[in-house]
């Protein structure tokens, strides 16, 4: 296989660059009115639920994590607090990113121009960028699209932004369910799975696998 030259790299953002720590806040917000035994279940299903909001029209963020939250909620017999899932919402700015993306990060934007597609919101994605230390060439995210990944509308946008192909791109994220299948799908051929123990992998969404950033600059030969 030849070395990829693509015209821009993209990122999924939280989870895959951004240490997207809303499990553990998520745990810590209930653990006062769960019992120990349903916190892996309500867990699971607000991960599932997440993804399930996703997929309807665009509604802000804050709405998705709430409703999120509220259905995992009732479907594990937790006592529903308004103010949980708003906490959470409020803390997402303040996480940054994983420990293994600073120095590669800022490798890569020396060589190409580096774009991220999130699904975060408007008011959070300059936050969450400012953190990892690397120059971006655009940001897009699902407010200025009207669509969350997994959608495909979240991705067509960017390239449309951008003025390109989704061939002539390699798209880097740690999630094939919301980023990597629908990359595929619209013929993104230099996918590469970030595989940060989330989520399993999935082979046939990703040209390559690595375990940590330095990952991608070995593959472009940097």
């Amino acid at each position: 296989m030849s070395r990829p030259d693509p015209r821009f790299i993209t990122f999924d953002m939280y989870g895959t660059l951004t240490d997207f720590a809303i499990g553990a806040a998520a745990r810590e917000a209930i653990e006062d009115v769960a019992p120990p035994e349903k916190l892996d279940a309500f867990l699971h299903r607000f991960g599932c639920y997440q993804l399930d909001e996703a997929m309807g029209d665009w509604r802000p963020y804050d709405e998705v994590i709430s409703r999120a939250f509220e259905r995992a909620c009732v479907s594990t017999g937790v006592a529903f607090r308004p103010g949980d899932p708003a906490r959470i919402f409020a803390a997402i700015p303040e996480w940054g990113p994983h420990p293994d993306v600073p120095e590669p990060l800022a490798k890569l934007a020396e060589h190409y121009p580096l774009v991220i597609v999130s699904n975060a919101a408007d008011s959070h994605a300059a936050r969450n960028v400012a953190k990892l230390g690397a120059p971006f060439h655009a940001v897009y995210t699902a407010e200025m699209s009207r669509a969350y990944k997994p959608r495909l509308r979240a991705f067509e946008f960017m390239y449309e932004q951008l003025g390109c192909r989704p061939e002539e791109t390699m798209h880097v994220s740690s999630s094939p369910r919301y980023d990597l299948q629908s990359a595929t799908d619209l013929g993104v051929r230099d996918t590469v799975y970030v595989n940060r123990g989330n989520e399993p992998s999935a082979p046939f969404y990703h040209a390559y696998e690595v375990t940590s950033l330095a990952g991608v600059v070995e593959i472009l030969g940097l």
